[in-house]
């Protein structure tokens, strides 16, 4: 496991976007904007059960997350580690990385959506 440096740990805990890369099955990449939180050293974001990158994660679970600063576009961390997924705390989840990027709830979901959490351990850190 890698320790996050502490302009690593600004950058998340800032409104800044996140870009994770998985691997599709024929080895090709996929990437997603996504909204992140910090949790210690790991990075947390959610998804929807069955979303291609979901899949992705559930079939390899190594991933790189670069945030960029919003600020300042050549600021950037890449978080390079491996991830687990649970269907807890979803919601709830979502619905606090709504308030950071758009200060309310996330909006009503169909309740056949699951909403999972993502946590990505680093075992790599880049602050670029």
């Amino acid at each position: 496991m890698a320790t996050l440096p502490d302009r690593a740990r600004e950058l998340i805990d800032d409104v800044n976007f996140g870009v994770v890369a998985t691997t599709n099955p024929d080895g090709s990449p996929q990437t997603s904007v996504l909204w992140i939180k910090r949790d210690g050293d790991d990075l947390l974001f959610c998804t929807v059960r069955g979303r291609r990158k979901e899949r992705n994660m559930a079939r390899d679970p190594r991933v790189s997350v670069t945030v960029l600063n919003a600020a300042d576009g050549y600021e950037y961390v890449e978080i390079r580690g491996t991830v687990s997924i649970t269907e807890d705390g979803g919601r709830e989840l979502i619905n606090d990385m709504s308030r950071k990027y758009v200060g309310s709830d996330f909006r009503a979901e169909p309740p056949e959506i699951v909403r999972v959490v993502v946590r990505v351990t680093p075992t790599h850190v880049v602050v670029g």
